[in-house]
C-alpha cells in the first residue's frame, strides 16, 4: 500500500505502465516487447531434433520441435550485406561445410525503433525462418510473411509472427523473413551507383535493396522449400502494414513474376516514390524529400563537424565527387547513419508540423522517415500511377489477392498525438475530446481503407475478374485500464489483427486485453481458416474446414458481395457487407458532416486529400 499523496502517483504510474505494455504488444506487432523480453525472460534454449535434419542448396541444417511442429530459425538466405555489399542487391550465401544448427533467430536489421530510440540490430541480418508440419511427406502450400514497421523497424523473430500453430493446425509451411530497413534498405544516391547495364548493375543501382531482399527470399523458397515439405508452385505472400505495402510491390515488380501465386495485403497500400524525390536536395528545382539521400549526407556532414549547418553541408557535398560521397557513406557505421537520420527526422517533423495533433490523420501509419520504395524502372516501375498499372493484367503479376484494413487503423498512432490525448512520458492516459477523437480517427482510418482496399479492389476486379477479396477487421473488445477505455482509445487499431492471423496471443494475454477469450479465440480460428484456405485454393470460401460464413469475391456493383467484416458474435459476427469507401464518397461524407466547423472541415480536407479533391466550401 502506497501511503498518502504517493498513492495517486503510484496509480498514475501503473496506468502508464499498463498502457505502455499494451502499446509494446500492439505497435508494429510487439517488436519492442520482444527486444526487451530477450533480457527479462529466462527461456530455455531450443534443442536440435534429429528428425529435422534437412539438406538445402547451401548445406545441411537441423532445427527443433516447436509446439507440435518442426522449426528452423536463423537460416541465412543471402550473404551478409556488409562492407562492399552494403547498398548492393543481395548476393548468394556462402555454403557451409558442417551442419548448421538453425535454433536461434538471426539479428534484426539496424533500426532505431518506433518513435526513435537506441539503435538496435546488425547489418548482418538477412535470415529467414521456417515452420513445417512434423510429417515430412507431401507438398504443402507455403505462406511467406513480410513483417511491418514502416520499412524502418521490426523483425521476423517477433513472437506474434511464429508459424508453429499454422503449420500444426492447417498443414502449411510458414516462412518469415528479415529484410534491410530504413536507409540500408532504401537509399538512392549517385555516389552508390556502378556502371553497366547488366541485371546485377541495374539492381545494385535501384536503391530498392529491401525490396530485392524480399525477392531474394522468394527465390530461396523456390530452390529449397521442397526440403521442408513445401510446394514451390503454391506460394502465398502475406504482410501487414509496410509488409502489406511490400506485398503490393511484389505484384508490380517484374522481378517477382512467377515467384509467388497468391497475395494478402493487410493494412497495406503503396506509393512509388520518384527517384528524384528520394535523392535530390530539398531546394532543387525538382525538389527532393526533406529526408532524401543528399539531405542525409548533409546531416552526416554537420554531425561530423565538417559543416556548421545544412547550407554549409550542401556546399561541402557539392565539392565532392560521386565516388567520394559513396566512399564517405560506406565508411560510416550503422549507428552513425541511423542517429543522423533520426536527428534529421526530428527537424523535418518539426518543420512539417507532425506534432500538431494531426500527424497520422492521413493514415500513413508511421512517423516520417526516409522516403522508400522507389520507381527506379528496373525493380519497380518508374513514372506510373497504380491506377494505370492495375488497369491492365499485362502490367502486373496477376494472382488471387486479399486486401484488408482495420476499422480504427489510425488510433494506434493518433493516441500518441498531443492534439488528441493527454500523455505522461509520451504515454496517453486520457482522450481530450472523445467526439473529435472518434471523428478524426474515423476519417484517417477510412481514407486508409479507401486507398489500401476499396480503390485497389475496384481496379483489380475490373482487370483480373473475380479473384479479389476484401475484409475489414472490427474486433475491439479491449479492457479498460483504470479510467481509460481502451476500446475507445484503440478500438480495432492498426496491427491488432496480427495475433488473430497467427493465433499467437501470448503477448496480448500478458496485458489482459480481452475479457472474452472464448469469443476472441473463435474469431482467430476463423481468420486462420480463411487465410489457410486461400493459401490452398486461392479462394477463402468457407474456410479450411468448410464451416465458415462464405467469403464472396469483391463485386463493384450494388451488392452485398463486397467485403467481409471480421468480428465476434457480440458485435454482429462475421458477415458480408456492401460497405464501400472511396476518396469520392469520403469527400462527400466530409462535406455533409455536421460534427465539424467550416474551419476544421477545410483543414481536415487539406490533410486528407492534399487539395486533389477540395471541398466546394473551402
Amino acid at each position: 500500500m502506497v501511503p498518502g499523496a504517493a498513492s495517486a502517483g503510484y496509480t498514475h504510474f501503473m496506468k502508464k505502465l499498463l498502457i505502455a505494455l499494451l502499446v509494446l504488444v500492439v505497435g508494429a506487432g510487439g517488436w519492442v516487447y520482444w527486444y526487451i523480453s530477450r533480457f527479462t525472460e529466462d527461456t530455455p534454449p531450443n534443442l536440435a531434433a534429429t528428425a529435422t535434419q534437412r539438406s538445402i542448396d547451401s548445406g545441411n541444417i537441423v532445427g527443433y520441435l516447436d509446439r507440435g511442429s518442426h522449426a528452423w530459425v536463423g537460416i541465412p538466405f543471402a550473404a551478409p550485406p556488409v562492407d562492399k555489399l552494403r547498398w548492393k542487391a543481395p548476393r548468394p550465401v556462402e555454403p557451409w561445410a558442417n551442419t548448421l544448427e538453425a535454433l536461434e533467430f538471426g539479428s534484426q536489421c539496424p533500426q532505431s525503433g518506433f518513435g526513435g530510440g537506441p539503435v538496435a540490430g546488425a547489418e548482418d541480418c538477412l535470415y529467414l525462418n521456417v515452420w513445417a508440419p512434423i510429417d515430412p511427406a507431401g507438398q504443402r502450400p507455403v505462406m511467406y510473411f513480410i513483417h511491418g514497421g514502416g520499412n524502418h523497424f521490426g523483425e521476423a523473430a517477433t513472437p506474434i509472427y511464429h508459424g508453429a500453430r499454422y503449420a500444426r493446425e492447417h498443414d502449411v509451411v510458414v516462412v518469415t523473413i528479415n529484410y534491410r530497413l530504413g536507409p540500408f534498405g532504401w537509399l538512392a544516391h549517385p555516389g552508390l551507383r556502378t556502371t553497366g547495364e547488366s541485371a546485377e548493375a541495374l539492381a545494385d543501382n535501384s536503391g530498392n535493396y529491401g525490396t530485392l531482399d524480399i525477392i531474394h527470399g522468394l527465390k530461396w523458397v523456390q530452390r529449397n522449400i521442397a526440403a521442408f515439405g513445401g510446394d514451390s508452385q503454391n506460394v502465398t505472400i502475406f504482410g501487414e502494414s509496410a509488409g502489406g505495402f511490400d506485398v503490393l510491390t511484389m505484384m508490380v515488380s517484374p522481378l517477382a513474376s512467377g515467384l509467388y501465386h497468391k497475395a494478402i495485403s493487410q493494412s497495406g497500400g503503396m506509393t512509388l516514390v520518384p527517384v528524384s524525390e528520394a535523392e535530390n536536395y530539398a531546394d532543387d528545382a525538382d525538389p527532393g524529400h526533406g529526408l532524401s539521400s543528399r539531405e542525409l549526407v548533409n546531416k552526416l556532414l554537420v554531425d561530423d563537424g565538417r559543416a556548421a549547418d545544412r547550407d554549409a553541408a550542401k556546399a561541402v557535398q557539392l565539392t565532392m565527387s560521386d565516388a567520394e560521397v559513396g566512399e564517405y557513406l560506406r565508411g560510416k557505421t550503422a549507428d552513425e547513419i541511423m542517429m543522423s537520420q533520426d536527428r534529421q527526422i526530428a527537424v523535418t517533423q518539426s518543420n512539417d508540423g507532425d506534432e500538431s495533433g494531426n500527424a497520422f490523420v492521413l493514415g500513413d501509419g508511421i512517423p516520417t522517415k526516409t522516403p522508400y520504395i522507389f520507381g527506379d524502372g528496373h525493380v519497380l516501375p518508374a513514372g506510373v500511377q497504380l491506377d494505370w498499372l492495375f488497369a491492365d493484367p499485362s502490367r502486373y503479376n496477376v494472382t488471387p489477392v486479399i486486401l484488408g484494413s482495420n476499422r480504427n487503423e489510425t488510433r494506434l498512432f493518433m493516441a500518441f498525438s498531443p492534439g488528441y490525448t493527454d500523455r505522461i512520458f509520451g504515454v496517453p492516459y486520457q482522450i481530450r475530446d472523445e467526439v473529435v477523437y472518434e471523428r478524426d480517427t474515423q476519417y484517417g482510418s477510412d481514407i486508409w481503407k479507401a486507398d489500401a482496399v476499396d480503390e485497389l479492389a475496384i481496379l483489380l476486379r475490373a482487370s483480373q475478374g473475380a479473384s479479389v477479396y476484401a475484409y475489414r477487421f472490427d474486433w475491439d473488445e479491449l479492457r479498460s485500464l483504470l479510467t481509460l477505455d481502451l476500446s475507445k482509445l484503440l478500438g480495432a487499431a492498426h496491427a491488432l489483427e496480427l495475433p488473430f492471423v497467427f493465433g499467437m496471443f501470448d503477448l496480448i494475454d500478458k496485458t489482459l486485453m480481452t475479457p472474452n477469450v472464448t469469443a476472441r479465440d473463435a474469431l482467430s480460428h476463423s481468420i486462420m481458416s480463411y487465410w489457410a484456405e486461400f493459401a490452398y485454393n486461392g479462394d477463402p470460401g468457407r474456410g479450411r474446414d468448410g464451416s465458415e460464413v462464405t467469403w464472396a469475391a469483391w463485386e463493384s456493383g450494388v451488392s452485398d458481395n463486397r467485403i467481409l467484416l471480421l468480428d465476434t458474435l457480440t458485435d454482429g459476427g462475421i458477415r458480408m457487407s456492401p460497405l464501400l469507401v472511396t476518396r469520392d464518397t469520403l469527400r462527400d461524407t466530409l462535406a455533409a458532416d455536421e460534427r465539424f466547423t467550416d474551419e476544421d472541415r477545410c483543414a481536415l480536407a487539406g490533410r486528407l486529400f492534399a487539395d486533389a479533391l477540395p471541398l466546394d466550401s473551402c
